[in-house]
């Protein structure tokens, strides 16, 4: 079996959750999705930041990603310098089996995404202070999803780049 990784990237409300549960609803049962957010905040309780507590269990999330699922997607902010190992190390495991993605797109667009999928906003403030303009992972490949492309066209590029075989 060779495992691919798909890593959904960008900032806050850009839409990564939204495209990430989307993809896993699509691909077939052995799919794992690894949403960030759920990691750190919900089973670890942990702050954002450069050496997280989250790390180590993202590391072994992807490693039994690639060991026993046909499908791995690590969704997040994942900020590019902070999680640089951690990407390290998913090139290590998937080799050329990892297809990123990264939403490119500008604050005020964030803003009206966010309002419109989130009963209690955050509010400009704290998103504007998450804000990492073009945080791109600069040694892995990424696609640039843009203000211009809706959720069925994302969807589409990332069907279509991992081809999935039934």
């Amino acid at each position: 079996m060779t495992s691919k990784l798909i890593i959904i990237r960008g900032n806050s409300g850009s839409g990564k959750t939204t495209l990430s549960k989307e993809i896993h609803r699509r691909l077939p049962h052995n799919t794992l999705l690894i949403p960030q957010d759920t990691v750190r905040r919900e089973m670890l309780n942990a702050k954002d930041g450069e050496n997280t507590s989250a790390l180590p269990l993202l590391e072994k999330l992807l490693e039994y990603g690639y060991h026993h699922c046909s499908y791995t997607i690590l969704e997040g902010i994942l900020n590019a310098k902070w999680y640089a190992d951690l990407f390290k190390k998913s090139q290590q495991l998937f080799g050329d089996q990892i297809y990123a993605y990264y939403f490119d797109i500008p604050f005020e667009e964030t803003m009206k995404r966010h309002k419109t999928r989130h009963e209690h906003s955050f509010g400009e403030e704290k998103m504007r202070s998450w804000w990492n303009e073009k945080d791109y992972l600069g040694f892995i490949p990424e696609y640039a999803f843009t203000s211009q492309m809706n959720l069925d066209d994302e969807v589409e590029i990332v069907m279509n780049d991992i081809q999935v075989e039934d």
